[in-house]
Formats: structure tokens, sequence, C-alpha cells
């Protein structure tokens, strides 16, 4: 979390924010196995309230269905940690507050709960603006801790180079 990634020593959450105060933009994240800490390191950064809409920990299925959205049957054929689940996570939250980038992340963060398809660490992250959603798989290994450090600042980086336009 403490990584730089920034000018005069910025981190990747300040970098963010940053960015999207400048552009007048807003964010909210969809979390399963992060738990929460994207919106943390996010809200950690000073005036973040004034880019951050906030976001909706949805661990449970049942969750993602209910607040995020998500259909029952996207999760019954792909799984939750899947890209259809994240991509419909993404565009879930950013309808619901309205904002012009979403993150949401699903996950196996460990240490069991893994199959042979997806073993601990398998992790989707998407990101959406109002044009498009992208996503992608990682796998990270199978340390609880670091998986949720590993999928915040890797779907951070995501959102960056979104907002950059850069092609991920």
């Amino acid at each position: 979390a403490g990584k730089i990634f920034g000018f005069d020593g910025q981190t990747l959450q300040e970098v963010i924010v940053q960015m999207l105060l400048e552009k007048n933009e807003k964010l909210s994240v969809a979390e399963s196995c992060t738990g929460g800490n994207i919106g943390h390191l996010i809200t950690s950064v000073p005036g973040a309230s004034m880019c951050f809409e906030g976001g909706i920990i949805s661990y449970s299925n049942k969750a993602k269905i209910n607040q995020l959205s998500v259909l029952p049957e996207t999760i019954d054929k792909y799984g939750a940690v899947s890209r259809e689940v994240v991509e419909e996570m993404a565009m879930g939250v950013m309808r619901k507050m309205n904002t012009d980038y979403a993150i949401a992340v699903s996950g196996i963060a460990g240490p069991g709960g893994g199959t042979e398809d997806k073993p601990v660490g398998t992790t989707w992250i998407a990101v959406a603006d109002k044009k498009k959603v992208i996503a992608q798989s990682f796998l990270f290994g199978d340390h609880r801790g670091r998986n949720i450090t590993k999928s915040s600042n890797t779907a951070l980086n995501m959102l960056k180079k979104v907002i950059l336009g850069e092609s991920w």
C-alpha cells in the first residue's frame, strides 16, 4: 500500500484521487474478497470525499444479487469468481451510485476455498467507465493478507490506466 506510483512520493491512491478531482469525476467500488480495503485506501487520502461516492462489500452471492443486481443465473453458470460476475458487479455499483468509474473485485483470498479450476489466490478484477468494462484474472498465491493487498493495488493500477486512457 505504501509503494511509490506518482511524483513526490505519492501513493497510487493519492494519484487516483488527484486525477479524479482534476477531471471532476467520481468513483465507486464493489468489493468481495478485498472486504472494503480498496475503499479504505481511497478514503485515507484527503479530499477523497469529493470524488469517492462509496462502496458495497458484497461478500456473499446474496449481496451481489441484491445490492449490485448481479443475475443469479450468472453466478450459477460462471461462479462468483469470474469475468462475468465482476463485470456485472462493476456495472451494478456504477449505476447504483451514478459514478464515472467503478472497480469490482471477486476472488479466493485463502487459505482454503480453492478448486482445481480456481485455486486459492484466483482473483477477477473489473474496471468500468461509461463506455466499457475491462476485466482480468490474476493468480496471487495462497497468503490471505497478501492476496487482499495485491488485489487492491492491482485494481487501483487498472483504474489508473483506464482514467489515463492507456490500454490494459
